[in-house]
């Protein structure tokens, strides 16, 4: 009985023993990050093992990426469409064709034909170890890479090859992926092609500014000569504009002169220090080897390129589209002159011309007239810049250095109507009308709310009027009709000449053609363009509403619309205030200084403008919704200075002003009706 129990307790000792052999305990298994047996954020510390695996897993994965992406990029088997580009068409404002101009301007030459010298000048500005690189730069690709990933410019990243790759196979967009693409297809043609041929590809392939790509079509653009006879200097020059063709190209302003001599001395200095240039050949060249002035589009002539040159202009200023993707061509721009109109304003201008002799009569030389027609709701619809694009390219349409003279009192007068005067410091302003009476007598001297305006040379200034005639008393509407300049002098400084300024650029005049702020700035010191001036006047005829003058209508490329800024009207003028000015204007050409327009143009409104020193003249008028500025004026060819006009045509040299604009304007309303 005992040893039954006996091994019955020792069988129930040994059963947990079986049961823990028959089904051991399994193994907790731990997470080795955080890492275990660490405290703190030292559990979160990875060790050197699981630093080194991660860095490791990440460069094969990053190394395979490459891989596959190196294998899978091809070399293009044709070059861009550059290549074959359009010309970019003008078109009138029915759609007919006016131009086509901004073909790609592009002729290959071979490397041997373009001077060694020449040559390092490229590489010296762009990739002076272009002959011992891999056809990338690491480094570079490396600060292109960041600068697009911290959003900075990525410009200077990359060599002469990844260049070539890029004008030649793929795009100018600035993206981590196209910078990928070009790096794999600048390796891969970097071993198929010798470093000459991707240098003669290069130079024959570059954006150099004035519509050219190329080495060879830059030096007749910029030199008026074959690539071959460029020296190292002039390489130099043509070197930088690889850099920026808009920031490095002379003709388009002193801040681009400055930088592209900066950027000439810099090249040359480096082809010194790269042993490509002798110390003494650099010591010769000491003077900036100044481009030619950018040649003139054939096909421009008369008032074509004119029109052509505003519209493109207007463009430029009011798109998106870039000079590099403009110049590229294939687009269509739709503009808003209409050819009648321009024809009739150009027949206008060349009867006028007729009356000139400058072979017998000095005071009939250099004779410059601009004129432009614009509507109420801002078209410019015709232009007329000067004798010819090609004879002349300077526009004297858009030209801001013709004195506007008594054309500009109307703007005096809407100041007054609509901010009152004040004749006495710390008293109130008070309201002005029409009918409001000022003094027309000659020699009236001119008073400010502190007293009479005194001069530098100490003397008290006084207005004169044309002929010396005196008017007595006279109402405003009757000064501005009868041109009296007394008048409007005294209320320009009763309303303060800042406030009538203020007046003419609401209308439409631009800031900076407004004249020094002395009496003599409501006689019209101002210098506005007949374009502006045109537009302005529309103001009266709008009632106050004022939209800015615009050229382009409509912008496609290849069919594709392209956003383009069109203005729209805003209020300039009280409509009152308006109105009061129009009927003056149309006063004035009924039985005012105007009347000879009222012949060619029942109804119509406007005003003649001579400058205080009979330096230009001026008729600005209006039928309707379509207004036109015509100026006038003689400005020396060597200095540049304002002659007068004493004795144009074979007038008396006493006659203040010429009736010419006044005569171009009822010729061209004559001529629109025939």
């Amino acid at each position: 009985m005992f040893e039954r129990r006996k091994g019955a307790h020792a069988r129930d000792h040994a059963a947990p023993s079986r049961r823990r052999r028959a089904a051991p305990r399994k193994r907790r298994l731990r997470p080795a990050y955080p890492r275990p047996g660490r405290q703190g954020f030292r559990r979160w510390v990875p060790s050197w093992r699981q630093t080194l695996g991660l860095f490791l897993s990440a460069g094969g994965l990053l190394t395979a990426l490459v891989a596959i992406m190196y294998v899978r990029t091809d070399i293009p088997a044709d070059l861009n469409a550059f290549a074959t580009q359009q010309d970019n068409v003008y078109y009138w404002a029915d759609g007919t064709e006016m131009a086509r101009t901004g073909e790609v301007n592009r002729q290959d030459t071979a490397l041997e034909k373009i001077p060694e010298k020449v040559r390092w000048a490229a590489l010296a500005a762009e990739n002076e170890t272009f002959y011992s690189d891999s056809g990338i730069s690491v480094s570079g690709m490396t600060r292109a890479v960041t600068k697009m990933v911290t959003g900075g410019s990525t410009q200077g990243g990359s060599t002469i090859t990844q260049q070539y790759v890029k004008n030649a196979y793929l795009n100018q967009r600035q993206t981590f992926s196209r910078k990928l693409t070009e790096m794999f297809i600048a390796i891969k043609l970097d071993n198929r092609m010798s470093k000459d041929d991707i240098l003669e590809g290069y130079l024959n392939t570059s954006w150099f500014g004035r519509g050219t790509y190329g080495i060879q079509r830059a030096a007749h653009a910029y030199y008026g000569k074959d690539v071959s006879q460029l020296n190292a200097s002039e390489g130099a020059f043509l070197a930088s504009l690889l850099k920026g063709a808009g920031l490095y190209d002379p003709s388009l302003g002193a801040k681009n002169h400055a930088r592209a001599v900066e950027r000439w001395k810099w090249i040359l200095d480096r082809m010194v220090t790269t042993g490509k240039l002798s110390k003494e050949e650099r010591a010769r060249y000491t003077t900036f080897p100044e481009p030619q002035a950018p040649p003139k589009p054939a096909g421009l002539t008369g008032q074509t390129g004119y029109l052509v040159e505003t519209a493109r202009a207007y463009v430029s200023a009011h798109t998106e589209v870039t000079d590099h993707d403009f110049d590229l061509g294939g687009y269509q721009i739709r503009t808003t002159f209409e050819k009648a109109k321009v024809d009739a304003l150009d027949k206008a201008v060349q009867e006028v011309r007729g009356k000139l002799d400058p072979e017998k009569r000095d005071s009939d030389k250099d004779v410059r007239i601009g004129a432009a027609s614009v509507t109420t709701d801002g078209r410019i619809v015709a232009l007329h810049g000067g004798p010819g694009y090609l004879k002349q390219g300077f526009n004297d349409a858009n030209s801001a250095v013709v004195p506007a003279g008594t054309a500009f009192t109307p703007f005096v007068y809407a100041a007054a109507l609509g901010d009152g005067i004040q004749r006495e410091r710390d008293k109130p302003r008070t309201p002005v009308s029409p009918s409001t009476v000022y003094d027309g007598d000659n020699q009236v001297s001119l008073l400010t709310p502190e007293g009479p305006y005194w001069d530098r040379a100490g003397k008290i200034v006084k207005g004169t009027n044309d002929g010396g005639k005196s008017w007595g008393k006279i109402s405003l509407r009757d000064a501005v009709a009868q041109s009296v300049n007394t008048p409007m002098m005294q209320l320009g400084m009763d309303v303060g000449l800042d406030r009538v300024g203020s007046t003419a650029v609401r209308t439409g005049l631009l800031a900076d053609s407004l004249g020094t702020k002395v009496p003599a700035f409501s006689l019209g010191n101002t210098t506005p363009s007949a374009i502006r001036m045109a537009g302005a006047y529309g103001t009266f005829a709008a009632q106050g509403m004022h939209s800015e003058p615009y050229s382009v209508d409509k912008l496609s490329r290849n069919g594709n619309a392209v956003t383009v800024e069109k203005p729209t009207a805003e209020r300039a003028l009280p409509q009152r205030v308006a109105a009061a000015v129009d009927d003056a204007l149309h006063d004035a050409v009924k039985k005012g200084s105007a009347t000879t327009a009222g012949a060619a143009a029942p109804g119509s409104a406007g005003k003649t403008g001579t400058e205080e020193k009979n330096k230009s003249s001026w008729y600005v008028g209006y039928q309707g919704k379509l207004s036109t500025a015509v100026s006038l004026c003689r400005i020396d060819p060597k200095t540049q200075e304002l002659l007068p006009l004493d004795g144009l045509g074979g007038a008396a040299k006493s006659a203040a002003g010429s009736p010419y604009p006044i005569d171009i304007w009822s010729a061209y309303m004559k001529g629109q009706k025939s």
